[in-house]
């Protein structure tokens, strides 16, 4: 039970980066109150894959026990062309991964990871969780803050941590950006594993490539289950039509992967077309501190997905953050600030990267991709120059 005598520390926003912020705190044993929107802790999606980078900090975090049992620890990450079926190139992420990087690569289901951490912050007695509370304002002063809900319930804090994703409410207080639309839609679902045409090893991450549109498939639920994601960019779209859902359709995902070869169809066949997920990051920001309130995750640097960074840059901060309270104790300004100086370059460079990386799996010319698929035919699989900068970063790594 949270000790009420002692102003705890209010994370906005119960997702997955707000869940890993709470426990990083709670390491420093100092109380936490995570506050959600929604009337219960949960995460929509399908799968979702955790680099090194990532998987580093769910074993500090004492959770990744949990995630073995129901994660699946593929053995290649493999680059495949969307039209002629051939193989691009390939990385390996067996045990020469993990001993470069000190963690594995997994992959999983979104929700799977979601309740690992719920369950850690329901176990941990410096954590409440409360939902239903949608975050009208944020304020500090005489060094508390206040945090008020639409329902009326006001929460007094020692700090706020605005974790409130894309659409961050809490990112306001910083810099009045709107998210910016990549023109490229995602339609996601995962499929019994028994309706899965056989290319190779199942157990592998696919991703296959081709201009302006790819699909990404792997296994999740200990593999009784294959996560596929399709992503295309739409000829469709306008700024006057975003908001609606009169492009990135069915229909055009269909003529857009019209001629791709018979494995990525057959893939095509299965997804589910009820939902699309339009695709937004934004642009980099200078500053997501001031006093006693600090962005992290997807409300400081949402970024497109293309190197599967988003969660593990999230997951990152959690730690890094938890590291400078360790550091600077009661000095909670400084412990914010130092936070930032360290995350702020690196969440803007793994952003801008993300976009340039789309830009190279979808080129749409010949120069290009000739270019680009003769570079990929001379790495061997186990070349990681370059993914060391991404999976590589391990400044959060379990204290002696």
């Amino acid at each position: 039970m949270m000790n009420t005598e002692k102003k705890p520390f209010i994370v906005i926003g119960g997702g997955i980066g707000g869940l890993a912020t709470a426990l990083g705190i709670a390491e420093t044993k100092q109380y936490v109150k995570v506050l959600e929107q929604a009337p219960e802790f949960g995460e929509i999606g399908a799968g979702i894959q955790l680099a090194a980078n990532a998987t580093n900090v769910l074993q500090r975090l004492g959770v990744m026990d949990k995630i073995n049992d129901i994660a699946v620890f593929p053995k290649r990450l493999v680059l495949m062309d969307a039209f002629s079926g051939k193989e691009l190139s390939a990385l390996d992420l067996g045990d020469v991964y993990k001993e470069r990087y000190g963690a594995p690569y997994v992959v999983l289901h979104r929700s799977d990871l979601h309740k690992v951490l719920a369950e850690a912050c329901e176990k941990n007695p410096y954590i409440e969780l409360v939902t239903n509370q949608t975050i009208i304002e944020t304020v500090e002063y005489e060094g508390e803050v206040m945090v008020t809900s639409a329902n009326g319930s006001q929460h007094s804090g020692t700090a706020v941590i605005g974790a409130d994703g894309l659409w961050s409410k809490a990112r306001k207080l910083f810099v009045e950006d709107q998210p910016v639309c990549s023109q490229y839609v995602a339609y996601r679902g995962a499929i019994p594993m028994e309706e899965v045409t056989s290319h190779g090893d199942l157990d592998d991450v696919y991703m296959w490539i081709g201009p302006d549109l790819h699909l990404v498939q792997y296994p999740v639920r200990r593999g009784e289950l294959y996560n596929q994601v399709v992503v295309f960019k739409s000829s469709q779209y306008t700024e006057e039509n975003e908001k609606t859902d009169q492009w990135g359709t069915p229909e055009e995902m269909d003529r857009v992967f019209a001629g791709t070869c018979e494995l990525v169809q057959n893939a095509i066949s299965f997804i589910q077309r009820q939902r699309r997920w339009p695709m937004y990051d934004r642009l980099p920001i200078d500053n997501w501190t001031k006093g006693r309130i600090t962005l992290m995750g997807d409300a400081a640097h949402p970024m497109l997905q293309y190197l599967a960074q988003g969660a593990c840059q999230a997951l990152e901060d959690a730690a890094y953050l938890s590291d400078m309270l360790h550091k600077h104790g009661n000095d909670i300004e400084q412990a914010f600030l130092e936070y930032q100086e360290e995350r702020i370059p690196r969440t803007a460079n793994v952003q801008t990267s993300a976009r340039m990386w789309g830009e190279i799996i979808h080129n749409t010319t010949d120069a290009g991709i000739l270019l680009r698929d003769t570079i990929l035919a001379g790495r061997t699989d186990k070349d990681f120059h370059f993914v060391d900068e991404f999976h590589g970063y391990n400044k959060t790594a379990v204290k002696a």
